[in-house]
């Protein structure tokens, strides 16, 4: 279309740079929603080998996604059920002990007793609880105290409510993944439609090996953090626990993030048993070490065929860009390009 008039044109310009806006906030409020349906795909392409094993032991596909629905929903039963009480029951104990501590013990002493685990220099423990006390009876503040608990409680609910939503998406997607992938073979032309369709399922028996092999990463991360939390005789073994598994879940920094964070909540709740946590510190250290050189590399190596200096890249391109989404599906992407690389970009190059 030739444009001859330069308002026209400007028009037309200006028009163009609204729409595009205009798509952009729709996409910025989608944002929620796109990455729900980011990670119920995600997860439905790392169930898919187990529906394809059944099948294999000549079940029909109906059959199988049943039986492998049925098994997510018995073991998010079954983890709710396990953790749920025993969280709810160890918090209790926990609160009991605090407030029989806190009725033998007198303020000043708790004072000491915590600031005897930093060096006075470092963080003056009576100047924050001065600080602290202070800015809650102050009536200028209570607006953002309460403000900041309905932000809480609202993250919480949300919360509960993404993750009943992945769940079900997950589903669906599970069942429907064959039917999906038809229809997106439909709109490649008919010439190139058969290499397509090759590279598309190889990659998506990518993204299912990868996923299975992270789950049980976090799964042996989640087991073993529990017996050593068991046996130091950690407070609230049973959360932290399963706070290790779901940080294991997120490649490269998960482990790590957990780590700390169960390592500095035991050095809150047992100030008193520095052993305690130090053991943990060690063994973190060394699980880690493990991870990284030893089960990572192996598990990466057979699923995803990437090496290892590209997953380290990629898990930190992904999770600058997209955060924990990103993090998780930057592997699979970039196991997806080197395979177009190797299949398509490469005999191209050879051709020539």
């Amino acid at each position: 279309m030739r444009i001859h008039n330069a308002y026209r044109l400007g028009l037309f310009g200006g028009l163009g740079a609204l729409t595009a806006i205009a798509i952009g906030a729709a996409l910025g409020q989608l944002s929620t929603v796109v990455t729900y349906i980011g990670i119920a795909l995600f997860l439905a392409l790392g169930l898919d080998p187990l529906v394809v094993w059944l099948e294999r032991r000549r079940l029909n596909r109906p059959i199988a996604v049943t039986i492998v629905t049925l098994v997510v929903l018995l073991a998010v039963a079954g983890i709710v059920l396990a953790i749920v009480p025993t969280i709810i029951d160890q918090t209790s104990t926990l609160i009991a002990n605090l407030t029989h501590y806190v009725q033998s013990t007198t303020s000043q002493k708790i004072i000491d007793n915590i600031q005897s685990l930093v060096p006075k220099s470092a963080f003056n423990v009576q100047s924050a609880i001065d600080g602290a006390v202070s800015f809650v009876t102050d009536p200028k503040n209570l607006a953002s105290i309460g403000g900041g608990l309905l932000a809480v409680g609202v993250a919480i609910g949300n919360g509960v409510a993404g993750t009943i939503v992945v769940l079900i998406l997950t589903l669906y997607f599970m069942a429907s993944l064959r039917s999906m992938k038809r229809g997106l073979y439909s709109l490649v032309p008919a010439s190139s439609r058969k290499e397509f369709q090759r590279l598309s399922e190889e990659i998506s028996q990518s993204v299912g090996r990868y996923v299975l092999g992270q789950v049980a990463l976090a799964l042996l991360n989640g087991v073993l953090s529990f017996i050593v939390l068991t046996l130091t005789g950690s407070q609230l073994p049973a959360f932290f626990a399963f706070l290790a598994f779901l940080g294991a879940l997120i490649p490269l920094v998960g482990t790590v993030s957990a780590a700390v964070v169960i390592v500095l909540a035991e050095v809150l709740l047992v100030p008193g048993h520095p052993v305690t946590w130090i053991v943990l510190a060690i063994w973190y250290l060394v699980y880690m070490q493990l991870e990284a050189y030893l089960l990572a590399p192996r598990v990466m190596r057979r699923a995803v065929k990437v090496p290892g200096a590209l997953v380290v890249i990629a898990a930190l391109v992904g999770g600058t860009l997209l955060g924990v989404l990103g993090a998780l599906i930057a592997v699979p992407i970039a196991a997806a390009i080197l395979l177009i690389v190797r299949e398509v970009v490469i005999p191209r190059q050879e051709l020539r």
